[in-house]
């Protein structure tokens, strides 16, 4: 049973790459589901949240499209994260082998609607100039789009090998070990690498009482 949205969380951040923290908007992390892109509007929270697109456009998108046209988008999205749920089971843990590219149809039809071009701009800062690139947002479809182009920047970029999931119990949350050590084992130490700790100590202590 998911939680209730009242009683929901704030959404984690603890994959350590945008597409992580998209698989993991729907996660167990205290051992009861919770789903955080239920609808449009949580979609629209979500990708704020996450630096995907500026509150502007998430604006914009309130006022011009309908509820009905940005549920459907939320659908999509979560179509699109079981689909990468389901690719990364198949391939994390071990280096990305070539031939995964015939099951990217998916991802690249989104890819392929995408509306962006390249501009010059100065830097607010330095005043350098700086080549950036801009988006186009005329629908909501292409809200997909940061988290598709995410998606494949992990797949293209990304050492699969250090693709895990957390070894907390019941925890289902996955992430990208950028440790120096590559020894990551937790979604977080709040979450569950403590209370690994806690209960390897009262594992212990019982275990002398013995």
């Amino acid at each position: 049973m998911s939680t209730d949205t009242a009683a929901r969380p704030a959404p984690l951040f603890v994959g350590d790459h945008l597409a992580m923290d998209f698989l993991n908007t729907s996660a167990m992390p205290g051992g009861e589901l919770v789903e955080w892109l239920k609808d449009g509007d949580d979609l629209l929270d979500w990708l704020v949240s996450a630096n995907a697109i500026d509150p502007v456009v998430a604006m914009q998108f309130r006022s011009e499209a309908s509820r009905v046209q940005l549920d459907e988008v939320a659908q999509r999205a979560r179509s699109m994260r079981a689909w990468l749920r389901e690719f990364l089971e198949r391939h994390a843990g071990r280096p990305l082998a070539a031939d995964a590219a015939t099951e990217l149809g998916p991802l690249n039809q989104v890819l392929a609607r995408a509306q962006s071009h390249y501009q010059i701009e100065a830097d607010g800062e330095t005043g350098a100039l700086a080549l950036t690139r801009a988006r186009r947002w005329t629908e909501p479809a292409q809200l997909l789009h940061p988290i598709a182009e995410a998606i494949g920047e992990l797949i293209v970029e990304a050492d699969f090998g250090l693709i895990r999931a957390c070894e907390g119990s019941a925890c289902t949350l996955m992430f990208l070990d950028r440790t120096k050590s590559h020894a990551r084992r937790w979604c977080s130490m709040a979450l569950c690498g403590n209370r690994a700790k806690v209960a390897a100590h009262r594992a212990r202590a019982q275990g002398k009482s013995a």
